[in-house]
Formats: C-alpha cells, sequence, structure tokens
C-alpha cells in the first residue's frame, strides 16, 4: 500500500527501513514539544533569558534559519523571474526546505512570545513603528505563499493525480506561480531586511547600532545580502547530503556547480560590503557613541577572533572557494564551501543575537553572560527534527528532484 503513493520510476527504501529512519527523528520531536509544552504553561521562567538578556537561542535560530531559508525565494525569483531553467531540478525541493525553516521559526516565535493566548496582538495591535511588525506580517503571508506553493508538489503524488479535481487545481496553481515567485521575493525582501534593520537602529546598543543609508541602517541590507547569497549553497548542501543518505543520483552536476557559482558571486558581494560597514563603525559611528571599537572585543569570550572568523574564515574563504572553477568542479570543495558559507551566516545572526546583549552599554556595566536551558535546547531540537521529518516525507513520497527519473534511465 505503501509503494502506491510512491512516484513512478523512482525507488525508496522499504516502509521498515523508512520507520527505522523516522523512529529517532519522532522521539526527538516528541522531547521537544515536551520543553515547548513546559515554556507555554509555566512561562519563560524555564528559559535562561530575562529582562536584559531578553534575545537568546531562539532568536538566533530564528535569525539563522530564516536566512538559510532564503534559498526558496532567491531560487524562485532566479528560476521563474531570471529564467535560470537549470534550477528547475531543485525548485521543489527549495520550496519545501523554504516551508519548513518559516515554519519552524513560527512555532519558536510562538513559543518565545511568553503568553500564546496574546500571541494575536500583534496583528489586531500593531505598532506601526516597529520593525518587527512589518516582520511578523511579511513573515506570515510569505508562509501563506510558501505552503501554496508546495500544493501543487503534494497533489503532483501518483494517487492524488487520480481525482480529476485535483488535476485541474494543480493545473490552475500553475498559472500562478510567476505571480508567487515575485510576491515571494518582495515579502523576502523586506522582511530579511527588517530583522537587520532591527539591531541597526539600536541606539541604546553601540555595537549592534549603524548609521543608515536613506531611512535604513547598513544591516538592513546586509542581512538580505547574505540571506540571498547562502540560500543557493544551503540547497546544495541539502541536495547533497540527500544524495549520501538515498545513494540516489537527483540533480546533474551542473546544477551544484552553478549553485555554487550564484552563491560565490554574492557571497563576495556581501563580504565587500560587510568590510566597509565594519571599517565605517570602527572607525566613526563606534567612537562617536563614546566607545573604541577594539573596547568591544576585550570581554571574553568575544576577542577579534569572532570579527575575523565571520569576515575571512567564513566570508572571504567561502566566496574565494566557490568562485574558483577548479575547486568548484570538485564536489568536496564544493560542499566545503557551501557549509563554510552556511557557517558564516550562523556565526553573523549569533554575533547579532547573543554578543550585543552580552557587552556593556555603558563605561560602568558588566559584562553579561547567558547559556540556554535544557528547555530552550529542547525547543531547538524540534525545530531540526520537524524539518527533517518534514522533507523525509516529501522525498518519499512527492516529486523533488524532477531530473532523479532521467537520470536513473542514464545510469543504466
Amino acid at each position: 500500500m505503501d509503494k502506491e503513493f510512491i512516484a513512478r520510476g523512482v525507488r525508496r527504501c522499504s516502509t521498515g527501513r523508512f520507520l527505522l529512519w523516522i523512529l529517532p527523528w519522532a522521539v526527538l520531536l516528541a522531547f521537544g514539544l515536551y520543553s515547548a509544552g513546559l515554556c507555554l504553561i509555566k512561562g519563560l521562567n524555564q528559559t535562561n533569558m530575562d529582562n536584559r538578556f531578553a534575545f537568546g537561542l531562539w532568536i538566533f535560530l530564528d535569525l539563522t534559519v530564516i536566512a538559510l531559508g532564503a534559498g526558496a525565494f532567491f531560487t524562485g525569483f532566479l528560476l521563474y523571474i531570471l529564467k535560470l531553467h537549470e534550477l528547475r531540478a531543485v525548485i521543489n525541493s527549495a520550496v519545501v526546505i523554504g516551508l519548513v525553516c518559516y515554519s519552524g521559526a513560527v512555532c519558536v516565535l510562538a513559543v518565545d512570545v511568553g503568553q500564546p493566548l496574546r500571541a494575536w496582538f500583534t496583528f489586531w495591535y500593531p505598532n506601526v513603528h516597529s520593525m518587527l511588525t512589518e516582520v511578523t506580517f511579511c513573515i506570515s503571508c510569505y508562509l501563506t505563499v510558501l505552503a501554496i506553493e508546495y500544493l501543487p508538489i503534494v497533489l503532483k503524488n501518483r494517487k492524488l493525480r487520480e481525482v480529476p479535481s485535483f488535476l485541474v487545481f494543480e493545473f490552475e496553481l500553475h498559472k500562478l506561480i510567476y505571480v508567487l515567485a515575485g510576491v515571494g521575493t518582495f515579502l523576502s525582501f523586506f522582511h530579511q531586511g527588517s530583522l537587520g534593520g532591527l539591531y541597526g537602529v539600536l541606539r541604546g546598543r553601540p555595537f549592534a547600532f549603524r548609521e543608515g543609508l536613506a531611512v535604513w541602517p547598513s544591516t538592513f541590507f546586509l542581512f538580505i545580502i547574505s540571506a540571498a547569497a547562502v540560500g543557493p549553497s544551503f540547497i546544495l548542501l541539502t541536495t547533497w547530503l540527500v544524495e549520501k543518505i538515498s545513494r540516489k543520483k537527483l540533480v546533474q552536476p551542473e546544477v551544484f556547480g552553478l549553485l555554487g557559482r550564484i552563491s560565490g558571486l554574492l557571497l563576495s558581494v556581501y563580504v565587500l560590503a560587510k568590510t566597509v560597514d565594519t571599517l565605517v563603525w570602527i572607525n566613526r559611528t563606534s567612537p562617536e557613541s563614546g566607545f573604541l571599537a577594539s573596547q568591544y572585543y576585550s570581554w571574553q569570550p568575544f576577542g577579534t577572533w569572532i570579527l575575523f572568523a565571520e569576515i575571512v574564515l567564513f566570508g572571504l574563504v567561502p566566496a574565494l572557494i566557490l568562485l574558483a572553477p577548479q575547486l568548484r568542479a570538485r564536489t568536496g570543495w564544493l560542499v566545503t564551501g557551501a557549509a563554510m558559507a552556511c557557517a558564516g551566516v550562523a556565526l553573523n545572526r549569533f554575533v547579532m543575537t547573543v554578543q550585543t546583549l552580552a557587552l556593556p552599554t555603558l563605561s560602568f556595566d558588566r559584562f553579561l553572560s547567558y547559556f540556554p536551558s535544557w528547555q530552550e535546547v529542547g525547543t531547538f531540537l524540534a525545530v531540526v527534527a520537524f524539518g527533517v521529518l518534514v522533507y523525509s516525507f516529501s522525498f518519499r513520497y512527492f516529486q523533488l528532484f524532477p531530473s532523479e527519473r532521467e537520470l536513473k534511465m542514464q545510469a543504466k
């Protein structure tokens, strides 16, 4: 019965092996839901956050997965707007990744609110002067767009296609795909930027505060560029992992190379912009706030090494790897470059979230320390397990990689 739902022309593991694969992830999800339930029922005293350290693991996770999930909107933009048809081979996978990342982020935010019964206040009583209001509306709308884009993937299931009304509905949805790609790009552009702009306008946090370009702080644009840069890298990395786990050829090597090249180009632009932004901050913005930039790196464990790692080790180095044709042609180097790029954006979001709050804001303030509680870690793991489960079921029962059947025939 299970095999009847698997797409024709492709092979998947037995039902027993699939259940063994999902069992540990289901257990991890249950543990995470228990952790989140404690926070929802008993309150945020279950966490190690407080009034001074209001942002912790969850916000870091949100910023990171939203940046990694940018591959969904950016791949759609490249495919449907810029007509890079080679990316059709990974567009379905990109939609699933985006859906997982954004839905996981929204779920964590629902826990992070602390009073779930009042979560709807942000929609009914919006603070029109807050960037977070714009972020809330854009993320909610884009999650709806991703759900609509996911529907045609589901309706292409071999059993569902036997229902005529589903077949017609799926055909009609395809007519909207260009509109959805454009709307998704618009929504993602602004919420990615506003997430960064939030930190850039914090005058009380001179480590994060940045001068503006027009009405936006520089961090607004840095978040957009970095998300667009690592989105293709994350799709490359996940596709490679799925190939290794499933032991199947899913896309042509040229697709990996194209994703790597796009990511390398945008990453080089980001590194240049980040370098200029850092130099301006060191020489002008920070001193005008009353702090020498060196003071921020005299507080352990945040030394100058973290700035070097963010810009050079996980920024410039992977950009050079992904831009070099000789290295990009080798799978090992390509995957390494993509993984380093993803690690770089995670490090940047960690710096903006945790380091910003840990550092003193006045000369007589002391350094704040923070380590997440097991409830916070459990909720974080629930998002990871949720993502693996959704992707696993999607890969098994839906056609995520249109080239898989053709590549299988060529291998015979």
